[in-house]
């Protein structure tokens, strides 16, 4: 993976249900796109036809379906898919990619709010994923409360995690804030309060600066970069 990681970029976006992920990742891919970068957007759970099937599982059905250690296993089954049949293979492809969610939700959502603890879930990390890790981690930041009216006015069947309440979704909160204030080398924590407009160029102008100051020369988008951001 070596030469492949001195290509490429892998950005993950996390943050707890309703914060706007999944527009904010789109939002941040279009924008690496038009620096002329061949960028993959993925999820997780999902990203691979088997890790979409393990999706199903954690996503939908009564909170109580998994205890947590379950739910941590399945998670990591279909991050093992995700990352041996899209990451790994688009990365030593020189690709850049960009997950909506990665291994900080498991941290977040089995280790804090579900109570395994860290050790545990760095336990299975690293037997699974080793020491690859994302370049860069956004954290959406929402006040939980605000989050979980989103999911509820969004509806749909995947909503397992949301029905275990504004107790749990606080202390998921409280994990990603630690996770983002303990390494602000390798994560950038995002106030996701504002209009959706305004939080995408708070994003888009922190992930600019990031690029400039803290990859090598060799993997920025030469000469593409807003001048600000240099």
């Amino acid at each position: 993976m070596n030469e492949a990681r001195q290509r490429g970029c892998f950005i993950a976006v996390e943050g707890i249900d309703g914060a706007g992920k999944s527009g904010q990742s789109r939002a941040l891919v279009t924008w690496l796109r038009s620096l002329r970068l061949d960028v993959l957007h993925t999820r997780e759970p999902g990203g691979s036809p088997g890790a979409e099937e393990i999706r199903q599982l954690l996503v939908t059905g009564e909170a109580a379906r998994w205890d947590t250690l379950s739910e941590l296993l399945l998670v990591y089954a279909a991050r093992r898919s995700h990352l041996t049949q899209t990451i790994w293979p688009a990365l030593e492809a020189g690709r850049w990619v960009v997950s909506d969610r990665f291994a900080d939700s498991s941290r977040a959502f089995q280790g804090v709010a579900g109570g395994l603890g860290l050790e545990v879930v760095e336990q299975v990390h690293a037997l699974v994923v080793g020491d690859f890790a994302p370049d860069l981690t956004i954290v959406l930041d929402l006040d939980p409360a605000v989050a979980l009216a989103r999911t509820v006015r969004r509806g749909g069947s995947e909503d397992r995690f949301e029905k275990k309440g504004l107790a749990y979704q606080t202390r998921v909160h409280e994990g990603f804030r630690a996770l983002a204030l303990r390494s602000p080398d390798t994560h950038l924590l995002i106030d996701a309060t504002p209009p959706v407009e305004i939080v995408s160029a708070a994003l888009l102008s922190a992930v600019a600066q990031w690029l400039a100051l803290r990859l090598p020369k060799d993997r920025l988008p030469k000469d593409r970069l807003p001048k600000d951001s240099r």
